[in-house]
């Protein structure tokens, strides 16, 4: 499998790297405390935040997800950032001028950190959640919640 513009895509691997990623998956799960090895006999071991990702790129791959690593000060276009958050791009340019998200320009164009765009999708999760909650909670304090409903009537 190769690398490509920070893409690990678990549905190119090979039979054998298949086979080593499982066997990988095998030792982090016996081992909590692993290491790395040079050609020299040099170990070092990995310090935990840098294990538990590595797990997590094992446990993705496993699934068969494509990997994106990418740093968090990388910068998008206003339509990648759109695209991003799954809206047009006309309205996230609107929530960039008023202020909801952080960006800079190069040039006459807007460009918006990754790290900026991750901020603002978990502000507009949690509120979407707080609003089903409290939509909920009027339902249920009306009466009309029916607990037993299945579904199938």
């Amino acid at each position: 499998m190769k690398l490509t513009e920070n893409r690990l895509d678990a549905s190119l691997l090979t039979e054998e790297e298949r086979g080593l990623l499982a066997k990988l998956i095998d030792l982090t799960e016996r081992d909590s405390h692993p290491c790395l090895k040079g050609a020299d006999g040099t170990e070092i071991r990995l310090p935990q935040a840098i294990y538990q990702v590595l797990v997590k790129l094992l446990q993705d791959m496993r699934h068969g997800k494509a990997i994106v690593l990418m740093p968090e000060d990388e910068t998008f276009t206003t339509q990648a950032a759109a695209n991003f958050l799954g809206m047009s791009r006309q309205f996230f340019v609107t929530l960039l001028e008023s202020g909801q998200i952080p960006f800079h320009r190069v040039g006459t164009h807007r460009r918006v950190s990754f790290k900026d765009l991750r901020d603002y999708a978990q502000k507009r999760n949690a509120e979407r959640r707080a609003g089903l909650n409290r939509l909920f909670n009027e339902v249920k304090k009306a009466g009309l919640y029916d607990a037993s409903y299945t579904g199938k009537e």
